[in-house]
């Protein structure tokens, strides 16, 4: 008796694998910073695993489970790594600015799922558009409210996404990112 709509960022994993090279193509050993308490975490670095060993980037797991697990565990990529893919999860959210922060201090360009992580002083961000998601839930809503059974209504994905890129950080990284890349950004954030 469930519906709804999915934010799986399972899938995603090798569009922001691609994204991060694009603007950064000497990354050639990523950091994965991960909750790995959290199952859907878990999911989401084993599918950045898999891309990356296909198209031949190192990865370097820094598997955490409480927040005292995240300065070492960054800190321990100094002069290991070339970039950051961050899995997204509470305890990330809570401490974005100092993961920020510190992926900056080392030079580490950072790709997320969500804008508020770029916001914050992340590199990039490609996940789904949340205020779509909204506006279709409210589809499922007059659906059920017209008698249909959330049972016979499908699970859907996001059908639209964003990308974010954040020109600040870019910059403190000594990037340059291309025209052609900022013009499909969603946003720019200067």
């Amino acid at each position: 008796n469930v519906t709804g709509l999915s934010n799986q960022q399972t899938d995603l994993a090798g569009n922001r694998l691609e994204l991060l090279r694009e603007v950064a193509p000497g990354v050639k050993r990523l950091g994965l910073l991960g909750n790995v308490g959290v199952p859907n975490v878990t999911l989401e670095m084993k599918e950045v695993q898999n891309v990356a060993a296909k198209i031949g980037v190192e990865v370097i797991p820094v598997e955490i489970t409480k927040t005292d697990d995240l300065v070492p565990g960054i800190e321990g990529l100094r002069g290991r790594a070339d970039g950051l893919y961050v899995c997204t999860d509470p305890l990330i959210t809570t401490h974005a600015v100092r993961i920020n922060t510190l992926a900056i201090s080392m030079k580490l360009p950072t790709i997320y799922a969500f804008r508020e992580y770029v916001r914050s002083g992340g590199l990039l961000s490609y996940g789904p558009n949340f205020p779509d998601l909204f506006r279709r839930a409210g589809d499922y809503v007059d659906k059920i409210l017209k008698g249909a059974k959330p049972s016979d209504i499908p699970v859907e994905q996001p059908v639209k996404f964003d990308l974010i890129v954040n020109l600040t950080t870019a910059k403190a990284l000594g990037l340059n990112i291309p025209e052609s890349f900022l013009l499909r950004a969603n946003e720019v954030i200067e």
